[in-house]
């Protein structure tokens, strides 16, 4: 059996005249890459700006590993800056990669698998070169060690090195169009670095990495310098001019978001993402009069909006039934929260890919009608007749009235205050946060529920005990996220897939298997052009909604900047990122110390 597995592997693998499309410096899924071979450099890209200085920034709780293959402890952050891929994405286009650590990539003109040559000259930061056994290595290591790469790359069946410089992945089919390009996705790290090392454990030791940065000074839960490395060998790379300007990145810990902020005001801090609508209102303004060196910015973010929600775990009994689950959402005002919460500053997400041509607007049209016809006797009757909207209205008393009727049809009755179900269990849920700040949002949700009898608690515990109980799936309800891209693929099953649904560390935090959606994936994956993609994405996205399996929450059409000068950044800004910290610098640098 084993050898019959390798002749079959052999044979997949072996080359064929003419068998892969020439050689090419980019992939793009949505037609042509928008840069052509020897291009300059990207053009929100500003290879003018002074490099140096420190950049100083802002991460909660702590960490103690610096091992990035293992889903243990809590990885430091940004260890991405140390490591580097086959191929990088550019973000002035939705979908397209360029060669990075490769040189070439070649996808087999039946699509069943890729090549990828590495640049003679890609180096570790020791000097050693880039091998195609360190791919290789790297590839197998993530696979095993991690449940998402597992599941992100579950079509790849064999892998080769066919020289020092050259590694193919093949393919158990041709349809999975993406393959190519997220192949070019995964870190690259040394495998000799790591021989007499267990992957498989936390780590406080540096690991050899290849890119701009290397990790310099750090204490575990404290602080992790990122030093700009001098004689980066891909320095002068289409993709890396004008990137990398900073010689040195320091992210210092904090133990919640209020401290993080008073860092920032205090100058200790040089940038800030603002998450929150009561501080992006009130907490910069009377800082802004006094001093002008403060820049508030909202720049406009062209990416889907994703999905935002209150998740609820499917594996408790308390919200197996959809109709409990659409009660929840009936019974949360989010017009009286954008008013009095949010400063009206959040618009209603109504779409796990919101802001898109990939949402489910309106009533199916025929290609999705094709795909959500087989399962029609086991899809609510809504879903064909009216598009999917959150409840809307300022009469709340009509919408708890019908939240009351459908927890009713799902078995739960108010017994002396509390609604119970027929078995005498309580709805006594609990909000998992980590955030205190979000508290002020689920209290006015909770007092909501509790005149329909349902009696919540909030508890908030700090990241370690909040990472492991996500890891292990211990909660009722949690605050969660679903980013997406304009061309999803595989990380779909990892989101919804029933495979992922009680592999710890996963991102299916619902817990759904629906073989129907686990179909409806797959057509995404499969998808063999772009109108094809929309209509498979739409029909599942229909599908999840009208499941109910999150309450939806509100998303931003404009990202909310705080930094303080002399940092810049590219003007414009690319399209579908802000670019930081790779493409922003200092005016006036600030000397390494």
């Amino acid at each position: 059996m084993r050898l019959y597995l390798w002749l079959a592997a052999l044979l997949i693998l072996t080359p064929s005249p003419r068998a892969e499309e020439p050689p090419t410096h980019a992939l793009s899924l949505l037609g042509k890459p928008k840069y052509p071979p020897r291009f300059a450099q990207f053009d929100y890209a500003n290879k003018d700006a002074p490099r140096g200085g420190t950049l100083r920034l802002a991460a909660l709780g702590g960490f103690d590993n610096l091992n990035p293959f293992t889903i243990k402890g809590r990885h430091a952050a940004s260890l991405g800056l140390a490591l580097e891929s086959l191929m990088t994405g550019s973000l002035d286009e939705p979908a397209s990669e360029y060669g990075l650590i490769a040189e070439s990539v070649e996808v087999a003109a039946d699509r069943k698998s890729v090549l990828f040559t590495l640049r003679e000259e890609a180096r570790f930061h020791n000097g050693a070169p880039i091998t195609a056994q360190d791919v290789l290595w790297s590839f197998q290591t993530l696979r095993e060690q991690n449940p998402f790469y597992r599941a992100y790359y579950a079509d790849v069946v064999a892998a080769e090195a066919e020289t020092p410089r050259r590694v193919r992945f093949a393919f158990a089919d041709g349809r999975n169009k993406e393959l190519p390009l997220i192949l070019g996705q995964f870190p690259i790290l040394s495998k000799k670095d790591w021989a007499d090392r267990d992957v498989s454990k936390t780590s406080l030791t540096i690991f050899l990495g290849s890119g701009a940065y290397k990790i310099g000074r750090l204490e575990a839960g404290r602080f992790i310098d990122y030093v700009r490395v001098k004689d980066y060998w891909g320095r002068d790379l289409p993709v890396n001019r004008g990137r990398n300007h900073f010689d040195r990145i320091r992210i210092s810990y904090f133990g919640d978001d209020t401290v993080a902020l008073e860092a920032f005001k205090g100058k200790t801090v040089d940038f800030r993402l603002e998450s929150s609508s009561k501080n992006w209102a009130t907490a910069y303004d009377a800082l802004a009069r006094k001093n002008a060196a403060l820049v508030l910015e909202e720049i406009p973010d062209h990416r889907p909006a994703g999905m935002q929600a209150f998740i609820f775990n499917l594996r408790r009994h308390l919200f197996q039934d959809a109709r409990t689950r659409q009660a929840f959402n009936l019974a949360m005002d989010f017009h009286w929260m954008n008013k009095n919460l949010f400063y009206g500053q959040y618009e209603r997400t109504e779409s796990f890919f919101d802001r898109s041509e990939l949402a489910a607007k309106n009533l199916p049209l025929r290609r999705e009608m094709k795909l959500l016809s087989p399962f029609r006797d086991r899809l609510p009757k809504a879903l064909f007749e009216r598009p999917y909207r959150n409840p809307t209205g300022a009469d709340m008393r009509k919408r708890l009235r019908e939240a009351k009727r459908l927890l009713a049809q799902a078995g739960w009755h108010v017994k002396e205050g509390v609604l119970t179900d027929r078995n005498g269990r309580e709805m006594r849920p609990e909000f998992l946060l980590v955030q205190p700040s979000f508290e002020r949002v689920v209290l006015p949700f909770m007092a909501s529920l509790r005149k329909l009898g349902v009696h919540a608690a909030i508890r908030v515990v700090d990241s370690a005990q909040y990472r492991n109980r996500i890891q292990n799936y211990d909660f009722d309800v949690i605050v969660g996220s679903f980013p997406q891209s304009l061309s999803p693929g595989n990380e779909q099953r990892d989101f919804w897939g029933s495979a992922a649904a009680d592999r710890p560390g996963g991102r299916n935090l619902a817990g759904i298997k629906d073989p129907i959606i686990d179909a409806l994936i797959e057509t995404v994956i499969a998808a063999p052009t772009r109108a094809d993609l929309i209509a498979a994405t739409r029909a599942l996205d229909r599908v999840l909604l009208w499941n109910h399996y999150v309450l939806p929450q509100w998303h931003s059409r404009a990202a909310r900047v705080a930094y303080w000068r002399p940092l810049r950044r590219p003007d414009p800004s690319p399209r579908y990122g802000l670019g930081f910290p790779d493409f922003w610098w200092h005016d006036a640098p600030r000397p390494l110390r």
